[in-house]
Parts: C-alpha cells; sequence; structure tokens
C-alpha cells in the first residue's frame, strides 16, 4: 500500500510540473498575442478589452504554472495554482470578443484548473 501511494504521489507531481511548465511557456505566447490584440482594439478604438483580458489570461497562467512547479508536493500550492487557472479561465470566457483565440486560452486554462482539482482529490498523505 505504501508503494501504491508513492507511486500515486510521484505521478502526480509530474502532472503538476507539466501543467506548470506548459502554462509557463503559453504565457508568452499568450502574453505577446494579446498585447497585439490590444494594440489593435485601442487603434480601432472599438471598446473592446479582450486584448486586457488576454494579458490578465496570461498573466494568471504564468503565476499558476510557477506556483504549480514550486510547490509540485504541496497540496495547498495546487489549491492556489488552481484558482488562479479558474478565475483566468472565467474572466477570459466572459471577455472573448474579436479575439477568438482567447477561447482556446481560456479553455486550456480550465483544462488545467480541472487536472489540478484532480491531483489534489487524489493526493495522498504521508502517514508518520
Amino acid at each position: 500500500m505504501e508503494t501504491k501511494n508513492r507511486i500515486q504521489n510521484a505521478g502526480m507531481r509530474t502532472i503538476r510540473k507539466i501543467v506548470g511548465i506548459i502554462s509557463m511557456v503559453l504565457f508568452l505566447i499568450i502574453f505577446v498575442q494579446s498585447c497585439g490584440v490590444d494594440v489593435i482594439n485601442t487603434v480601432e478604438a472599438n471598446g473592446e478589452a479582450s486584448g486586457s483580458f488576454g494579458c490578465f489570461l496570461a498573466i494568471c497562467m504564468l503565476i499558476a504554472g510557477i506556483i504549480s512547479v514550486a510547490t509540485n508536493k504541496s497540496r495547498g500550492g495546487s489549491i492556489v495554482a488552481m484558482i488562479f487557472y479558474f478565475i483566468g479561465g472565467l474572466a477570459g470566457k466572459d471577455n472573448i470578443g474579436t479575439y477568438s483565440d482567447l477561447e482556446i486560452w481560456s479553455t486550456i486554462s480550465l483544462i488545467f484548473a480541472v487536472l489540478l482539482l484532480i491531483t489534489i482529490i487524489f493526493h495522498t498523505k504521508k502517514k508518520i
């Protein structure tokens, strides 16, 4: 039973690390793309804020990715990272506008939140 828990926890830590690293890489893509959309929205004066919310989503993903990688053994760290993924994903979904890629990035953020929720649920505590 002890070996099964160790293997399960190692798998959960691996998922947290992979999700964190992917989201840190996606931060660069989302942020640059969102800044470009924000400039276009400003030039066109169309009153949309989809680029700004894309930047917000990118920053949430960066913060969540750093927390996820740095605290990959901690259940509390996973909860905080999951909250950042969830908030960023919902904010992005709510403000898509002409920036249609924001829907993709928001969905990925929400998927990462669900993956971290799964790792939190299946996290087993060490017996002392």
